[in-house]
């Protein structure tokens, strides 16, 4: 009976390490295998921007540059500077808060739309990040933005300097994604009432499209497409399956790549992989049910800003992969990407030594990044091998 008994104590417990391993393989690790080594080079485009955030390349391959303290530039092809388009509206310029995120419209072409996010000061001293759009207008060798209008507003405004997220993704269907960060108010992030540590979906005029997963329900902003986020400064659509990728900022660890699906929830602060800078525990662990895990994450932290698919067929070895800035580790990372999950990692410009903040494909199949300090640089880069 004794032996029957340890036979039975071994096999039980031999399930319970197979389970854990079967549920330890749902989620990535922050370790995978290196990739193969492509290395980067580095060629400055331009030169002498204020804390550069977001970039988006005009159909003629110039660029619009947003700058934090509230100027938006055109930057030629050469690297010249235009003066700062007049119409951009007023921001709050305040620690992580200013002139943030710009895309271009789909339809640009005809449109001549840009929409930008921005910390917008409110009535009583309070911000919030904020969606606006305007007609690009070039005209005797001056910029501006006509018809501005802001099109959506972070609710509640509070105090403060933190967490803003930002950034703008148009989804195939025309419909815009727009990250937003916690502010610091980790508690709120698992609130439907608020749009604090949200991804929020909209029309590309602002409007509330019909089937957001919570239109209709009581005490549920219509806006919000996913929540339990905390600050995610990174948006980027799939190439092939047309879905949203995010990545966010953990605290001491727990950096996140993310796919939001609309109502689910990705349980900041409740979960995570990361402790407080403190070093005090956040939350529950690092798993729940009804909270998703991240598809991959980063620990310790690297701070990620700006990320962009390669999909150009100039350097093959990079194609399909997925290029993330980093803030704190001042590096860009080349994710090798198979079946939707990230199987290879390889970090690139350590030697730079620059605060990578956006991540973008150039139309000449090259990567361009923005490098965030008070004379900001956009770097063409290319693989070495």
């Amino acid at each position: 009976m004794r032996e029957a008994f340890i036979r039975s104590a071994r096999l039980g417990l031999a399930t319970l390490v197979a389970l854990a391993g079967a549920a330890e393989a749902q989620v990535q690790t922050n370790a995978p295998a290196p990739a193969a080594t492509t290395g980067a080079k580095t060629e400055t485009v331009a030169r002498g921007l204020a804390n550069p955030w977001g970039l988006a390349f005009l159909p003629d391959g110039r660029m619009l540059v947003t700058e934090r303290p509230g100027r938006l530039r055109l930057v030629g092809k050469d690297g010249t500077l235009s003066q700062p388009l007049a119409g951009v509206p007023k921001v709050a310029a305040q620690g992580q808060g200013g002139l943030l995120d710009v895309v271009l419209a789909p339809d640009f072409a005809s449109s001549g739309l840009v929409y930008l996010t921005f910390a917008e000061p409110r009535a009583g001293g309070g911000n919030g990040t904020s969606v606006a759009r305007g007609r690009l207008v070039e005209q005797g060798g001056a910029g501006r933005l006509d018809d501005v209008r802001v099109i959506f507003r972070q609710q509640p405004a509070t105090g403060g300097g933190l967490h803003f997220g930002s950034r703008l993704a148009f989804a195939p269907d025309g419909r815009l994604f727009v990250t937003l960060g916690e502010r610091y108010q980790k508690e709120h992030a698992q609130s439907l009432g608020r749009h604090y540590g949200k991804v929020v979906r909209i029309e590309a005029d602002g409007a509330v499209p019909r089937d957001n997963p919570f239109v209709g329900q009581q005490g549920a902003l219509p806006e919000i497409w996913s929540y339990g986020h905390r600050n995610p400064q990174s948006a980027a659509i799939h190439p092939a399956t047309g879905k949203l990728w995010t990545v966010e900022h953990g605290a001491r660890g727990g950096d996140e790549i993310n796919v939001p699906e609309g109502g689910k929830n990705y349980g900041w602060p409740v979960i995570t992989y990361g402790i407080d800078y403190s070093g005090a525990r956040i939350g529950e662990g690092d798993r729940k049910t009804g909270m998703e895990q991240p598809l991959y994450f980063w620990d310790p932290s690297i701070a990620p800003s700006g990320m962009a698919f390669y999909t150009a067929d100039r350097y093959p070895a990079w194609k399909g992969n997925l290029f993330v800035g980093a803030l704190k580790d001042r590096l860009l990372v080349r994710l090798v990407l198979v079946d939707g999950r990230v199987v290879a990692e390889e970090r690139l410009l350590e030697d730079l030594g620059e605060r990578i903040r956006d991540v973008r494909q150039g139309p000449d199949g090259a990567i361009y990044v923005l490098t965030d300090n008070a004379s900001g640089r956009i770097l063409r880069v290319t693989p070495t091998k």
